[in-house]
């Protein structure tokens, strides 16, 4: 199972971060840890890696933009933010979200010479995150209450169907009226307001410092539940990575895609290694076919010779399919291959008691094998006869002519049970 590793980066001022490492279903395999950069990477060097950077430092909005994506939709979006940017816009960057139902479209707003610290830092660790998100992004939207998350001075807001905001300010409970959560006891012109009911999460120690606060303002809440995280945020933000649609900062110039020259680099050696393998691998083969194609070249020329050899009188077309059909022929008239091979052996042996004697020509049938042979002497004919009758086979010569370098018979070698053939 594939991990993730989790960290929050350090706020300004900071030098340490904290991480957690998880499954794909949002488990932490670990508990949560602290440290510096370097040493989280130490902690997950193969496992994906997501980044949470503080929202004090990102504008969220969700502005109606036009019909559109890419390029279109991101040249439209600075001149939709324009009156909440303060800053120049060729000193920003943009990364946009998912258009939701309402018609608004999530905007994430971050300096690029921040993000560009934040990716430096991290890839000084050896980190190459798949995204970064505001960490507020990843409170949890209570259908029927107001969620509140409350870490040191920042007050996080998020309401059902809205995007979350921070609010830095102290004490609580002024940043709870700018917030817009409570009225504003100082404002008597302000209407009415209805109270809200709402979820407060915060650790232990942000809690004991603004319990008493939180005690003084319980009427202002129609209900005011509080949760306390007692592993600190990072595992509560941390079950909703997989399911969720927060912004990712990593857009446009800052996209993972364009470090491909830098992975290639990484990964150039390997590939190339791989690309002579396959090579060598080809040639190989076509080396090997070629050889094959060689070996029946050569198997060609041995069994037409074979066939020239045993049937002089047939012209010689397809030796190897002339070859199989005479085998075929002979299976057909029930000769059997076994009295055949049985009767050359003989043939072979016979030939070695009367060495100057050649075979002219040859033809088997119904499990007799009938010669053409030249012997030097009658005597060697004899003598070929007796070996065979020896062997359980019976030799007959069936006519003989004195030529000048001896005697040419036609010799006949059969089983007992073949009859003879004329």
């Amino acid at each position: 199972m594939s991990q993730t590793l989790l960290l929050r980066l350090p706020t300004p001022g900071q030098e340490e971060t904290e991480w957690l490492v998880m499954d794909d279903a949002a488990d932490a395999g670990t508990t949560r840890q602290r440290g510096s950069l370097s040493l989280a990477a130490a902690v997950s060097r193969n496992g994906k890696v997501v980044a949470l950077a503080s929202s004090t430092q990102i504008l969220l909005a969700e502005p109606e933009l036009p019909p559109g994506a890419g390029v279109k939709l991101a040249r439209a979006v600075p001149f939709a933010l324009e009156e909440q940017l303060t800053e120049d816009i060729d000193h920003l960057t943009f990364a946009v979200g998912r258009r939701r139902p309402s018609g608004g479209t999530p905007v994430a707003v971050v300096s690029r010479s921040v993000l560009q610290g934040w990716l430096a830092d991290l890839a000084a660790a050896g980190l190459e995150p798949l995204a970064i998100y505001p960490d507020i992004s990843l409170m949890p939207e209570n259908p029927g209450q107001t969620v509140l998350w409350l870490e040191q001075g920042r007050l996080a807001v998020r309401r059902p169907g809205s995007l979350p905001f921070a609010v830095e300010l102290s004490p609580v409970s002024e940043a709870l009226v700018v917030a817009g959560v409570i009225a504003d006891p100082l404002d008597a012109t302000a209407p009415p307001k209805t109270p809200e009911s709402a979820v407060l999460y915060a650790t232990r120690e942000d809690w004991s410092r603004a319990q008493h606060e939180f005690e003084l303002l319980t009427d202002k809440f129609e209900s005011l539940k509080v949760q306390l995280l007692a592993d600190g945020p990072l595992p509560w933000l941390a079950r909703a990575v997989p399911s969720t649609d927060a912004v990712n900062l990593l857009q446009g110039d800052f996209a993972r895609t364009t470090d491909f020259s830098a992975r290639w680099r990484h990964w150039r050696t390997a590939a190339l290694l791989a690309v002579g393998l396959l090579a060598a691998h080809v040639t190989a083969q076509a080396l090997q076919i070629r050889h094959a194609r060689h070996e029946a070249t050569v198997l060609d020329g041995q069994i037409a010779g074979v066939f020239s050899s045993a049937m002089p009188s047939e012209t010689l077309q397809d030796p190897r399919r002339q070859m199989q059909s005479r085998l075929d022929r002979i299976h057909r008239t029930g000769a059997s291959p076994e009295y055949f091979l049985r009767s050359l052996k003989i043939l072979a042996g016979a030939m070695t008691v009367a060495p100057n004697t050649q075979i002219d020509a040859l033809s088997y049938r119904e499990n007799s094998l009938d010669m053409k042979v030249t012997a030097p002497s009658l005597a060697a004919l004899s003598q070929v006869s007796q070996f065979i009758g020896k062997q359980g086979m019976t030799a007959e010569i069936q006519s003989s002519t004195p030529i000048a370098s001896g005697v040419e018979a036609h010799l006949q070698l059969r089983n007992p049970s073949s009859r003879t053939h004329k």
